[in-house]
């Protein structure tokens, strides 16, 4: 459908939680230009706002109710716009949100997201709410028009849903079983976005590693990786998340094999106990855990492994975090996503007994991150003095406006703040630059780029420069981002195996 008024109507998508959620928002963006809506402008209220919802995190809730609250106003004051609210929060509360909410127009679930346009048009029409919520998927998001954040990297989903019934996660009620995407499907939007000028993918998957399991190939995953290995053109493939207990050797040899597949994993451990696994339901224990990192750094000795950890999960005794300290301090993460355990409404882990006091859970996350942080910067130094080939990027990282630093990702996905030459390179060019200073969370080349070399993703980037004035990206993301397209920080949960 197309918007029938007199002049178009302005939208904005705001986003919160996971990179699946980011990638649901993109789409979001393509139904809704797709029906004749454009971008509103940087500081301008939206005459339709979207908000595509994560129910993992405790003040899930709280944040969308308080920023429903503050769009009240607008709205008040501008009958004619229009509020929805989508995601998993809305697959989870459905009618809630009209009732606590009743200034919103549309709800829609994380199965029928191509029906937005539809029901934004029937409640102008009719004047009343809309709640449609699907209970299976309807259509597979890949399917569906898209308006890409970014014109050098992007995700492709493999699949859809989750199989597990970890006891902490929501997911697999809110988002339904798994959906594999056919090879030849996910292997024909990849050399699309590379022909558009995309030079890096991430494969995304609730379980990424269990892809294939809807049509009986176990080894789906690591062919996929290979198979990547043979588009021209494409220079860095990643992939998130992998469930470990999943993970299988086919996989580590694809990466060691692929040269464009990444020397970079993000595989979730969440607790090093396996007292606390077995009640998370995780299907492994911290020694197979540990030998899947000795098996990939024993193929990729340069990998950089990152990983996602709760504290403070039911039950959890001090021998128990001592545990996770332990598989911390072995492991050697790159980076690692902490999180305090929350309670949500729902899952098993939220009737279980011994839930531990706020104060306990805050000082063994505290411990945790001082730990992690000392790791991670040791890490970070290992690279002063290496030359590393950067992936300029847009609006990653804070800027150092005395030293002109830029910042992009190298091969492992860390940050890099570099200066650049006489020649300023543009998102998605690549520059080589030695590193001069490592902090915890990102490094520092303040020398010079040795070499600059301008891309196809660097010319696709210019080309959007030079949309008309105002067709900005469509989707703001509520919560700050690491970098495109690495994991968000609230995401643990949801990337989520």
């Amino acid at each position: 459908m197309t918007v029938t008024v007199e002049s178009a109507r302005t939208y904005e998508v705001r986003t919160y939680g996971c990179q699946m959620n980011v990638h649901d928002s993109e789409r979001l963006s393509g139904l809704l230009e797709g029906a004749g809506y454009v971008p509103a402008t940087q500081g301008e209220t939206a005459d339709v706002v979207v908000f595509n919802t994560c129910a993992v995190r405790e003040n899930a809730d709280n944040k969308l109710y308080g920023n429903l609250g503050r769009l009240r106003p607008s709205k008040v004051g501008n009958p004619g716009m229009q509020i929805a609210v989508g995601g998993c929060l809305a697959q989870k509360d459905q009618g809630e949100i009209v009732r606590r909410a009743p200034w919103v127009d549309v709800v829609f679930g994380t199965h029928n997201i191509g029906s937005l346009p539809v029901l934004l048009e029937r409640a102008r029409v009719q004047q009343e709410a809309q709640v449609e919520i699907k209970e299976s998927l309807e259509t597979f998001p890949s399917t569906l028009p898209t308006k890409r954040e970014s014109a050098y990297a992007a995700w492709v989903s493999v699949s859809v849903g989750c199989n597990n019934t970890c006891t902490f996660c929501i997911v697999p009620a809110l988002r339904g079983k798994e959906k594999d995407r056919r090879p030849g499907d996910v292997l024909n939007e990849v050399r699309t976005l590379v022909d558009q000028g995309v030079l890096e993918i991430t494969l995304l998957g609730q379980n990424v590693n269990t892809y294939g399991v809807e049509f009986g190939d176990r080894l789906a995953f690591g062919k996929l990786l290979r198979a990547c290995g043979d588009i021209e053109g494409l220079e860095r493939v990643r992939f998130t998340s992998p469930h470990p207990a999943a993970f299988t050797d086919d996989v580590i040899a694809a990466m060691a094999e692929t040269p464009n597949v990444m020397h970079q994993l993000h595989m979730p451990l969440q607790s090093g106990s396996d007292r606390i696994l077995k009640a998370m339901r995780r299907s492994y224990r911290a020694e197979r855990y540990l030998g899947i990192i000795e098996r990939v750094r024993a193929a990729m000795p340069d990998a950089a492994i990152s990983t996602d950890i709760i504290v403070g999960f039911p039950g959890e005794t001090e021998e128990d975090f001592q545990g996770t300290l332990d598989v911390v301090r072995e492991s050697r993460f790159a980076n690692a996503f902490t999180f305090q355990y929350s309670i949500r409404p729902g899952t098993p882990a939220a009737t279980m007994d011994h839930q531990v006091p706020k104060e306990v859970v805050q000082e063994r996350y505290e411990r945790l991150v001082a730990l992690q942080t000392e790791i991670s910067w040791a890490e970070n130094k290992e690279q002063v003095g290496r030359t590393l080939d950067v992936l300029v990027a847009e609006g990653e990282g804070r800027k150092d406006e005395a030293t002109r630093r830029m910042s992009g990702r190298a091969p492992d996905n860390r940050l890099v703040h570099f200066t650049p030459g006489a020649e300023v390179p543009r998102p998605g060019d690549v520059v080589s630059a030695e590193v001069t200073y490592a902090a915890p969370h990102h490094l520092v080349a303040d020398g010079p780029a040795l070499e600059l070399r301008r891309t196809r993703a660097g010319d696709a980037w210019e080309a959007r420069q030079g949309a008309p004035a105002g067709a900005g990206p469509g989707v703001m993301l509520g919560m700050p981002s690491i970098g495109r397209p690495a994991p968000l920080p609230e995401a643990s949960g949801c990337s989520v195996s």
